[in-house]
């Protein structure tokens, strides 16, 4: 099988880039054991440092462990949820139509319903040397690669990091070695909705040219560019 050949739901590597968003509303369709092999052939292509590949993906979909391990996650995405509602203001805002509202339903929702996502992928990193500031540059453009490759074939997903609140207890059920740090749990299934350009801060808030802190005369972002509300803590 090549996995160079163009797919029927195929996108160009740069609208992908400025398309792939969070999914977090998935309907209950598996995925086909064929995309989800292309999807983590195509992870496997990150770089990594040395070229060491020290990633690694462990795949839960409905065995014995998967199940258990997908209960105790849901539990645990809950439990996080109810506190990033309550400390980052989800609960308090009175327009049902702003972006704000429509997030925390899609986050609800994602909570509410983790057993029934098709896939999570824990991602694990093969520690080499003692834990550093640094190795997540190692491990984290894969994960990158996975979400492209997953938007590419017309699926979604999501990077979260709550499995920390039950990782003792992932760690127990999937005989995850003592070594492997768990970097990263991502979702994968066929979104609900759609993909779509995604909004940012704009570029100029983001570039600096020549020294710190020195705007980029030329960075602007192209017409059309939608822009999310961000606020400094």
């Amino acid at each position: 099988m090549s996995f160079e050949r163009s797919h029927p739901e195929g996108i160009s590597l740069l609208e992908g880039l400025a398309t792939t968003r969070a999914i977090r509303r998935y309907t209950n369709d598996p995925v086909p054991e064929d995309d989800l092999n292309r999807i983590l052939w195509l992870a496997s292509r990150a770089p990594s440092g040395s070229n060491r590949q020290p990633f690694r993906f462990l795949v839960l979909r409905d065995g014995e462990r998967a199940v258990r391990a997908k209960s105790l996650l849901g539990e645990a995405f809950r439990a996080g949820w109810n506190s990033k509602r309550s400390s980052d203001g989800y609960d308090r805002t009175d327009d049902s139509s702003s972006p704000k509202a429509r997030q925390a339903r899609a986050m609800q929702y994602y909570v509410d319903h983790f057993e029934e996502i098709p896939v999570v992928v824990l991602v694990g990193l093969v520690r080499y040397r003692n834990a550093n500031p640094y190795e997540g540059a190692s491990v984290y453009p894969a994960c990158q690669n996975l979400l492209l490759a997953a938007r590419a074939l017309g699926y979604g997903g999501a990077l979260t990091m709550w499995h920390q609140g039950v990782e003792g207890e992932l760690r127990e059920i999937l005989e995850v070695p003592d070594e492997v740090a768990l970097s990263a749990c991502i979702t994968l299934g066929r979104p609900q909705g759609s993909h779509g350009p995604v909004r940012r801060r704009p570029i100029r808030d983001l570039v600096f040219d020549d020294q710190w802190g020195r705007a980029a005369d030329w960075a602007v972002d192209p017409d059309g560019t939608e822009f999310t509300v961000w606020k400094s803590p």
